[in-house]
């Protein structure tokens, strides 16, 4: 069984990716396992500033799911790449993804710039999509213009790929998609999050302080299904599929949507080992459907 995947020109053993701000900077996840089972992973949301992320409550728990505000919480770039990158080193001997937020264009390619520059980085993401931040993040996801915008600006100063993660809060991604391609993005990353709210009956209140937050886990998965398939039938650049992915089954479905590598998300909050499970199930599930080489079957439903 051959589970190899090409992603922007680098091989992955597998395509199995936790995804970013579920799996820290990798280290506390070798404590329990070896890490480099897997095909890569996106290390936290790494904005030009240290955040202390939004107030608490920031987690409510829903039906087959999670929603989160925590707000892009993180040392900044200089701290991420003095500290965590070396203690990440010791224990991952794979290129690694950057996720990368800003608050402006000039944030975004500062620190892309500087991310851009380290060895271990494989590839930047560079996530115009997050939910639960004011003033930064979905803004720039939610018009074709503005994401565009932040794609040219990091491509001017990276020369490592840069995928783009899209937000699935809006009317036409497909548009937004094809702004970032023409752009000059290597890649595309969807679904973030959806936004959602939970409210507490006693008291009548919202659940989570922000109010709203990301929702994840496996109720979004149809959705996030979906949107790979039409984005990956509109854009000749790589797809990065999430949302919701829980199992080798998963991971096999969203290729055949169109996807190249696939991440998962809130199933590491669940179970810390959900991703080793899934790229262990792998082999079965490929002989189970009769899936020789995985590569094989990427964008199978278009076909």
């Amino acid at each position: 069984m051959n589970t190899k995947v090409s992603l922007c020109g680098v091989t992955l053993d597998n395509p199995v990716i936790p995804a970013s701000g579920t799996f820290g900077f990798g280290y506390e996840f070798a404590e329990l396992y070896d890490i480099n089972c897997l095909g890569t992973f996106s290390f936290k949301g790494t904005t030009r500033e240290p955040r202390f992320g939004n107030p608490t409550p920031r987690i409510a728990e829903c039906t087959a799911g999670m929603i989160n505000a925590v707000g892009l919480q993180n040392p900044g770039v200089d701290k991420v790449i003095s500290e965590e990158l070396p203690k990440l080193k010791k224990v991952f001997r794979k290129p690694v993804m950057a996720n990368v937020s800003g608050f402006s264009v000039e944030d975004y390619a500062h620190t892309c710039a500087l991310l851009d520059r380290e060895e271990q980085v494989g590839w930047l993401e560079v996530n115009v999509s997050c939910p639960n931040v004011h003033g930064g993040g979905m803004s720039f996801g939610t018009s074709p213009e503005a994401a565009a915008s932040v794609t040219r600006a990091v491509k001017a100063v990276a020369k490592k790929p840069v995928i783009v993660k899209l937000s699935p809060n809006v009317t036409d991604i497909v548009s937004i998609a094809k702004a970032c391609e023409e752009a000059g993005a290597d890649g595309i990353s969807l679904i973030n999050t959806l936004l959602g709210m939970r409210i507490d009956i006693r008291s009548g209140r919202p659940v989570i302080a922000n109010t709203m937050g990301g929702f994840s886990g496996p109720a979004i998965f149809p959705v996030a299904l979906r949107m790979v398939y039409q984005v990956s039938s509109a854009v000749k650049v790589p797809v990065v599929g999430m949302g919701g992915v829980a199992s080798a089954e998963d991971v096999i479905e969203m290729m055949m949507a169109g996807a190249t590598a696939v991440e998962v998300g809130a199933q590491n909050l669940v179970d810390p080992f959900a991703s080793k499970r899934i790229v262990e199930a792998l082999p079965a599930a490929m002989e189970k459907y009769g899936i020789e080489r995985l590569e094989s079957i990427i964008g199978k439903a278009h076909r």
